[in-house]
């Protein structure tokens, strides 16, 4: 039931672990001793936790395991547009192109498997966790946008050499145009593909960095970006392991744990309120004396289109924002059902689902298998399925980038002009932080007036929302 299950194995796995791995689940190792000083009792508590995360994963296996299978139908009479890019899929170098740059893409779903969450025995997100893990799948684009090269694609050829080619990898016969080529070897109509050894490829930088993103989203309470952190600072805000996350708090979330982490210290992540993006908010946090540059920003905006259903006023508004190159993609789904849209075409949306649970990935290990972050098969959903909560993101690397990002995506909202925008860009800062800049400059009380305008914390709850 693996959306990228193929002939081909991990390297060091048999056949039979191939065909148990999904269905497998329950194993003897919950039943040995834990060490000295555990009581039977406790071992128990422990096994009862453990069996029901096996339950819930072979559960939502059962549950979402077919239509991952199944393939998506394509039109080639209309162009597909992913993250700003159009591919008119009846050529056919545009359609591998397409192909290959959908694969590239991290994809973050259910695992089983990883060490216990704090302050409970869950060893899975199964059932609970798909949206913590699509806001992982919008950081990890903003991420792979911040630190790689543009265009940058991962080439299914990077596979162990005993893969077997499915629909999904790039011709055989196809030299590479990227740095993945290889000088020594020749063109011509019986080449099997270009061998690369994994020690070059590891020594390659774009590999390298592609590695280390992958690793900062590992099921593992050391991981920046891991499950473990995203549930600990949750728990600010009254989430613990198993609570159901909206978009909103996926966004503050999302904002918290970049805040906190050592190793991008030139990205901020931007969450708007009210859905409303304030320009010097947005400057306070990515200003900095010359001569250094601006940060690169990533910016959230948690919305409501509509009631319990999505206002169809606004679905040529999504269009438009999924066709700008700054647009990363959206937090969104079916309800209580989250997905990542990356895209469209006519009135479908694409999306990678999360709702797929594997085993955690030992990341400790040299050359872990990067297979499956990456989906293969594309995925559509029709608009008018679409939840109305969503988080929409966005990425300007500089400040002339952020410049442009507020030209166009003001373009793009001036489509649903007739209704109610989306969201808005507005001069100043918000509320919230002139109250923070006045409690660090003035220490005095003062009592707010009725009639001022107060501020809805989308940080409290995924229902807070401004309607529109």
């Amino acid at each position: 039931m693996n959306p990228n299950a193929s002939p081909a194995r991990s390297e060091g796995q048999s056949p039979t672990d191939d065909l148990m791995d999904d269905w497998l689940f329950l194993s003897s190792d919950s039943a040995e001793p834990q060490g000295p000083g555990v009581s039977r009792q406790d071992l128990e508590t422990e096994d009862r936790g453990q069996l029901k995360s096996k339950f819930i994963s072979a559960w939502n296996s059962v549950k979402y395991g077919w239509s991952l299978k199944q393939k998506s139908k394509f039109s080639k009479s209309s162009p597909v547009i992913m993250f700003g890019q159009s591919y008119e899929l009846k050529d056919h170098e545009k359609r591998e192109h397409f192909r290959r740059s959908f694969a590239s893409l991290l994809w973050l779903t259910y695992r089983r498997g990883f060490p216990q969450l704090a302050g409970c025995s869950l060893t899975s997100d199964s059932g609970w966790g798909c949206v913590l893990r699509t806001g992982q799948t919008l950081l990890a684009r903003g991420l792979l946008l911040h630190l790689m090269p543009p265009g940058w694609t991962w080439s299914a050829s990077h596979h162990d050499h005993h893969a077997v080619k499915d629909d999904m990898d790039l011709p055989l016969t196809r030299p590479s145009d990227s740095s993945e080529r290889v000088a020594d070897v020749k063109e011509g109509p019986k080449i099997r593909g270009r061998k690369l050894s994994l020690g070059s490829l590891l020594d390659r930088p774009m590999e390298a960095t592609h590695r280390r993103v992958v690793s900062w989203f590992a099921d593992h309470p050391t991981a920046p970006f891991g499950i473990h952190q995203l549930v600990e600072l949750g728990k600010s805000s009254g989430k613990k392991a198993g609570d159901w996350y909206g978009p909103s708090m996926a966004a503050h979330i999302l904002r918290k744990a970049v805040e906190a982490s050592a190793d991008l210290p030139n990205l901020v992540v931007y969450v708007a309120q009210d859905c409303t993006i304030y320009l010097e908010d947005v400057k306070g946090l990515c200003e900095r004396p010359p001569p250094q540059f601006w940060k690169s920003v990533i910016i959230l905006v948690p919305v409501r289109l509509g009631g319990r259903d999505l206002n169809p006023s606004y679905i040529t508004c999504v269009k438009k924002l999924l066709t700008l190159q700054c647009c990363i993609g959206i937090i969104g789904g079916k309800p209580k059902h989250s997905l990542f849209f990356v895209g469209f075409q006519d009135d479908h949306l694409l999306y990678l689902d999360p709702h797929y649970c594997r085993p955690a990935v030992d990341i400790t290990k040299e050359n872990f298998p990067l297979e499956s972050f990456h989906c293969k098969y594309p995925r559509k959903m029709a608009f008018s399925r679409m939840d109305p909560s969503c988080t929409i993101g966005f990425y300007a690397k500089g400040q002339k980038d952020f410049e442009s990002l507020c030209t166009v995506v003001n373009e793009a909202l001036s489509t649903s002009a007739e209704t109610y925008p989306m969201f808005i860009f507005a001069e100043g800062k918000s509320q919230e932080e002139e109250e923070r800049t006045n409690a660090a400059t003035n220490n005095m009380a003062y009592i707010q007036r009725k009639t001022e305008r107060r501020r809805v914390d989308t940080c409290s709850s995924m229902d807070e929302f401004v309607l529109l």
